[in-house]
């Protein structure tokens, strides 16, 4: 299998792009978060690959990080969710966005996903909720590192604050940005999941 393939972006279209290593095109499907991250043509980029393969079919699908990489990986270990459903999700969600939307059984977020049903998102919160919260570096990944250096406390409250944001309506991607910010001047707040949550309210008005 392919890992990765390093060399010049020759073209790059929504969701496709072409790499020259030593003179071979590579043709790599992309997600519209990796696309938005991409160098311009002519310029050199490596891309973390999965090799899908059928019997009429080679196809190889590509993102700049390992992190993208591994979630499009889980994403199409639950039934129904095909390599082109994976990056359906990845191209409406970043990693972080989609990590928090399954730990808080955010299902309505996923579903916004061309080609991603209801019922589809839903699935996709059950069967990979564990999986996400039994990686330490995913429980931790949020993108203010400086904030988020905690106890393992400290992340409960985090995801239990973005869970009951939720709860109330408001979808995964606004409770991560609104725990972040109230974390990104008062770090204490993670000790506490009722502060937090407090706070984090306060900040979606």
């Amino acid at each position: 299998m392919i890992a990765y393939v390093n060399g010049i972006l020759e073209n790059i279209e929504e969701g496709n792009a072409v790499i020259d290593v030593n003179g071979v095109g590579y043709n790599v499907n992309i997600s519209g978060n990796t696309m938005d991250r991409m160098p311009g043509i002519g310029e050199v980029v490596k891309l973390y690959t999965y090799t899908n393969v059928k019997e009429d079919a080679f196809t190889l699908f590509g993102f700049l990080s390992r992190d993208e990489l591994n979630l499009f990986k889980m994403l199409i270990t639950v039934n129904g969710i095909g390599p082109k459903g994976g990056l359906s999700i990845l191209s409406v969600m970043s990693p972080d966005d989609l990590r928090f939307a399954i730990i808080a059984g955010d299902s309505a977020s996923i579903a916004k996903a061309p080609g991603i049903g209801k019922k589809t998102a839903e699935r996709i919160t059950l069967e990979l909720r564990d999986k996400i919260k039994a990686t330490e570096d995913d429980m931790l990944s949020y993108k203010s590192a400086s904030s988020d250096d905690l106890s393992g406390e400290g992340t409960l409250s985090k995801d239990e604050a973005v869970a009951a944001l939720v709860a109330l309506g408001y979808n995964s991607s606004e409770a991560v940005k609104a725990v972040r910010k109230v974390l990104s001047t008062d770090p204490d707040a993670a000790s506490d999941t009722e502060v937090l949550l407090k706070k984090a309210l306060k900040e979606m008005f």
